[in-house]
């Protein structure tokens, strides 16, 4: 089973990162290397990517044939993906248990961050690889 685990961050939008200790940024950078190898060594990992700020994420519609570009506003208080993994693992089990793992990230002063991971099944059969 193929599950998307999503990374979200209230309305500071995730920036309050850059005012950690570097140490502290470096041992999270640490933590999040290692586990994605140990994804990609058990072959759990499908893909996995940090996404840009919010700040530069665009909407975008089809009006009358034509792409309608917005950067926003978007609603206060939203939370924002700021990264993924795409898994493939046996159970949702499995998968809460990777985002369980991924949630222990570490924050300042080596604190879990307890950041949110929203766990969805993908939707139909696995794309054939190329």
């Amino acid at each position: 089973m193929r599950f998307m685990l999503m990374m979200h961050v209230g309305q500071d939008d995730g920036r309050e990162v850059l005012e950690w200790d570097q140490a502290d940024i470096a041992n999270m950078v640490e933590f999040q290397r290692a586990f994605d190898r140990e994804l990609e060594e058990n072959g759990e990992m499908v893909f996995n990517a940090g996404l840009a700020w919010p700040d530069q994420a665009r909407v975008v519609t089809n009006t009358g044939g034509a792409p309608a570009v917005s950067d926003g506003p978007f609603p206060p208080g939203r939370p924002f993906l700021i990264g993924f993994w795409v898994v493939e693992c046996d159970s949702e089990e499995r998968a809460y248990a990777i985002a369980a793992k991924a949630s222990s990230s570490p924050g300042p002063g080596g604190a879990p961050t307890s950041v949110p991971i929203e766990v969805r099944p993908l939707a139909g059969p696995p794309p054939v690889d190329a």
